[in-house]
């Protein structure tokens, strides 16, 4: 059960209410991390603007979405495994690679090299090293594949924070991370 609560459409205030329905216009309906959100609007308006911005971004909506599965893992975050589980599966991801995403690997070699310093990001708070960078470089990242890895990564830990704190009510079909 959900520590923090999971706003109805009921009882959102009218900012979050609206934002409710521009949700529900992108993906049909609002999931109980936004739920959480909703009981601060700018919170919630924040993370959507941020997605929003991201998407203009270079990385397509299948990287952006194994980002989220590899931050999810490295977290321990299981509700945003379940709901990037559910999301990889509707674009179309196979089931080896999701799981093999959620710790972090793929068997696409640019992929790879995303996911790998995505991970580190996590994992050392944003401390990386001239030789992480160094490494990512050497694989075929650019300066500004590095900087859209960090804002996806920075997204992603919005909503993994979020839902360990709230313990939000996870509303996919449920995928535990190994780190949990």
């Amino acid at each position: 059960m959900s520590r923090l609560t999971q706003v109805t459409n009921q009882d959102a205030s009218p900012e979050a209410a609206e934002l409710f329905g521009v949700i529900r216009e992108k993906v049909g309906a609002a999931a109980n991390v936004y739920r959480v959100l909703a009981n601060q609007p700018a919170a919630l308006k924040g993370l959507l603007s941020l997605n929003e911005n991201l998407d203009e971004g270079d990385f397509d909506a299948a990287t952006r979405d194994a980002i989220a599965l590899a931050v999810a893992g490295a977290n321990g975050c299981d509700y945003c495994a379940s709901a990037h589980t559910a999301i990889s599966k509707s674009l179309k991801v196979e089931a080896a690679e999701i799981e093999a995403r959620l710790i972090g690997k793929s068997s696409e070699a640019k992929l790879q090299a995303i996911l790998t310093f995505a991970v580190t990001v996590v994992k050392k708070r944003g401390f990386v090293s001239d030789d992480d960078l160094t490494l990512a470089r050497e694989a075929g990242l650019d300066d500004a594949q590095i900087v859209e890895t960090v804002a996806n990564v920075v997204a992603n830990i919005f909503t993994n924070y979020i839902n360990h704190v709230a313990h939000t009510d996870i509303d996919f079909p449920v995928v535990l991370t190994k780190a949990a």
